[in-house]
């Protein structure tokens, strides 16, 4: 479509212009020629937006449909592992010991539903506009502590599995969002770690006016082209139907999206010379 509209602004050009050298009106001819240029020009640029727009679309669908598989899967399994424990404890008789064990292993499964469904709220939330909420100042190391031992539970970490270098840095900000900013990375950096995950969370200090957290895994990495589109709404690497780990896609979405409203900056990069990535969070002491 578009080398037609091409073809035609061409061709008219050069029929005008042949048209004008032969009259002796040549200027209702060259009027005609500004005319008609201009009105293909507007066509033409009109299919280039017409085909972005298209694009964008189609980008748009897959990613909401590659959300869906995902949701549904992560719904399905918890449910379908929850449907196997009752059924468990209504047909069969079990000891104390096992009947605890049983419960125990219920209550782990809603929690990483109610994971889900955080990921998904803080996400609405985000769409729908920010909340005004009241800083106040943050006891960052106690925050991190609490992120890291909610992992520990959810995934029955050994606590040598993460390692804490932490230095109390005063620093402003509102402990709900960064709760979940450290949380979504902390859970995605034991997630995407090899078999033996190993992560490492250190304070830092960019600038007299900044403070910085950067968390460190042992996984296999993000490729250096990717590692700007991981940010989007939806978007999780691999197919759906292949991968191992569990997600929305929406966990650094939500990341990114906080830490610029806590006017902040998020880096990744590799964690050299050892394998893995490191995230890099440099946030504003006070608020501005």
């Amino acid at each position: 479509m578009i080398v037609l509209v091409v073809a035609l602004t061409i061709g008219w050009i050069v029929v005008n212009s042949i048209a004008a050298s032969e009259s002796e009106r040549a200027g209702v001819y060259y009027t005609l020629l500004a005319v008609g240029t201009t009105f293909l020009v507007l066509v033409l640029v009109g299919t280039i937006l017409y085909l972005t727009i298209t694009v964008k679309t189609v980008r748009l669908a897959q990613q909401q449909s590659n959300f869906i598989d995902s949701v549904t899967h992560e719904l399905k399994s918890p449910i379908a592992s929850l449907k196997l424990y009752l059924q468990t404890l209504e047909k069969r008789k079990l000891p104390e010991e096992q009947v605890a064990e049983v419960h125990h292993s219920m209550l782990e499964v809603l929690g990483g539903l109610d994971h889900l469904i955080d990921h998904l709220l803080d996400a609405a939330r985000l769409e729908k506009g920010a909340v005004e909420i009241p800083v106040e100042e943050v006891d960052l190391p106690a925050v991190l502590e609490q992120c890291v031992a909610t992992t520990i539970r959810l995934y029955r970490l050994s606590p040598e599995a993460i390692t804490l270098r932490l230095q109390p840095i005063p620093l402003w900000a509102h402990t709900k969002e960064l709760e979940i900013v450290f949380r979504n990375l902390i859970d995605n950096a034991v997630k995407y770690s090899v078999n033996d995950p190993h992560v490492e969370i250190e304070i830092y200090t960019p600038s007299s006016s900044t403070v910085g957290v950067r968390i460190s895994d042992n996984g296999p990495g993000v490729p250096p082209k990717l590692r700007r589109k991981i940010f989007g709404r939806f978007v999780r690497l691999g197919s759906e139907l292949e991968r191992k780990q569990a997600g929305t896609g929406l966990g650094l979405y939500i990341v990114r999206e906080l830490v610029k409203r806590m006017r902040g900056k998020i880096h990744v990069h590799s964690r050299s010379p050892l394998p893995g990535t490191s995230f890099e969070v440099e946030l504003p002491r006070r608020p501005g």
